[in-house]
């Protein structure tokens, strides 16, 4: 019998924060949410900030607490959203609140760095999609705009970094964050110092890279003198996405996954990166897992729209999500498509007004409450799912049977039924704490308590509820994914 071995996850997103105590014990994982917190953006000086010093702020709250409820805790890990960096001077201080990846003026910024790459040798450097708010983007945004600032700084820590740097005092990255910054080689796992050189910039800021599961250092005394406990700080596969997928449970080589939340990733797990003039075209991304893997995958926006929705909709009575899925199920299907992408998604101040002028600008009726409104959110990114899988099938040659859609958005048991009947394939639901689950057992893989990512998967089957969807009526979908495809113009 093994003994029992407890963990704790910080799982940081961009909606909320949560930390997670795992007990690991005869090769099953239970998890208990120790704190929940929400996560806003500060907009001060015409920027969206995150406010990192308040996030740090709930994780040590939270392991005073482990301390004042001796709890024996082996280790924790810390995951967070990917591409967000902050600036440390020479002396270790933060020389600003990190920038948020919806800040406005990165589209622009990615648009000027071509002049220095083209798309084509960009993509065949690191493997990565291009989207506006990649690390690469964002440092050349701020160079721009605060070029004192950047030439001040003698390191870049990305968001999980900058928490384990203020728990240990330890000036280090991990590869599964490092690789989602288009910094990063995907064929080598190192940096690409010409990326920087290219924009005057010294590659010196760029951190170590540590594999997932490095045993990065113990908790600083004055923490310690603080009452904190003198536990040990792993970096576990710390981009958020890359800790889920450790934990679908998935077997053999013909399932995908969808990691789903306010982004959806859609991917599949392979050994070598896939950098061909097709998956450039698709503009696919190739980023590193658990165990030297490549999660080649599309970042595809996810529940964000409806989250937001709700937002407009809670100024005039608060509705849960379980209430606007239920007005959904019961509107008319496929009135209204959406594609998930399209820059009026997003930031707007007002998500609902910015699907009401999408429809009029696509020539589409606008929906007529929010229970169309809903399913119309729902429907699309179903679609938007189904092609993704045709395009990761024709990219990879491999033919596809289950779909793993894991994280918060596998509870939202239309969208699984939605995306079965979309895609024509067996959808399994959960662990919907997917990232806190993979999160603490590479902690178990570092305390020597598993010795594989298979053996992670196993203790995710032997653990957790999988909910399975099968389609019923896919043939009803062919023709509104034809209409789909139109209005998004493929």
């Amino acid at each position: 019998m093994m003994k029992r071995h407890q963990f704790v996850a910080f799982d940081l997103g961009a909606e909320s924060g949560r930390a997670m105590l795992g007990q690991l014990e005869d090769g099953r994982l239970e998890l208990r949410e120790l704190h929940r917190f929400p996560n806003r953006t500060l907009y001060l000086d015409n920027h969206l900030h995150w406010n990192i010093y308040y996030l740090f702020e709930e994780i040590r709250k939270v392991l005073q607490d482990c301390r004042k409820n001796s709890l024996e805790i082996t280790s924790l890990g810390v995951d967070t959203w990917g591409v967000d960096f902050g600036l440390l001077d020479g002396r270790g201080n933060l020389l600003a609140l990190p920038y948020c990846y919806r800040h406005r003026s990165f589209p622009e910024a990615m648009e000027r760095y071509f002049r220095n790459y083209s798309r084509e040798e960009l993509y065949g450097l690191t493997g990565i999609q291009f989207l506006p708010f990649n690390s690469l983007f964002q440092l050349y945004s701020l160079l721009a705009e605060n070029p004192e600032l950047v030439r001040s700084a003698r390191r870049l820590l990305f968001t999980p970094d900058i928490i384990n740097y203020l728990l240990t005092g330890k000036q280090a990255t991990e590869l599964t964050i490092a690789s989602t910054s288009q910094l990063l080689s995907p064929f080598s796992r190192k940096w690409l110092p010409e990326l920087l050189d290219r924009m005057g910039l010294d590659a010196a800021i760029l951190p170590e890279i540590n594999q997932p599961g490095t045993r990065l250092g113990r908790i600083s005394g004055w923490l310690l003198d603080d009452g904190l406990p003198e536990i040990e700080v792993i970096q576990v596969a710390s981009h958020d996405t890359a800790s889920a997928v450790a934990a679908a449970p998935g077997e053999g080589q013909d399932w995908l996954y969808i990691s789903s939340g306010t982004w959806s990733l859609v991917g599949v797990e392979l050994p070598e990166p896939v950098v061909t003039p097709e998956s450039f075209a698709a503009n696919f991304t190739n980023e590193s897992g658990l165990g030297r893997t490549i999660r080649f995958l599309k970042n595809v926006t996810g529940l964000w729209p409806l989250q937001q929705c709700r937002r407009v909709w809670s100024r005039s009575g608060e509705l849960s999500y379980e209430q606007l899925v239920d007005l959904a199920a019961r509107a008319r299907p496929f009135q209204l498509f959406l594609d998930p992408d399209a820059p009026d998604f997003l930031h707007p101040e007002n998500m609902v007004e910015a699907i009401n002028n999408y429809a009029r600008r696509t020539g589409q009726k606008e929906p007529a409450d929010s229970g169309t409104t809903v399913r119309a959110i729902l429907e699309s990114l179903a679609f938007k799912y189904r092609l993704v899988v045709e395009e990761l099938s024709r990219l990879t040659g491999r033919r596809f049977s289950t779909i793993h859609i894991i994280g918060g958005g596998s509870r939202n048991q239309l969208l699984n039924q939605f995306t079965a009947e979309a895609t024509g394939l067996r959808v399994l639901a959960g662990p919907d704490e997917a990232t806190s689950a993979g999160n603490i057992l590479v902690q178990a893989l570092a305390a020597g308590l598993l010795g594989s990512s298979q053996e992670i998967r196993e203790v995710v089957r032997q653990s957790f509820e999988i909910k399975e969807f099968t389609p019923v009526e896919p043939e009803t979908w062919s023709e509104p994914y034809r209409d789909f495809l139109r209005i998004i113009g493929k």
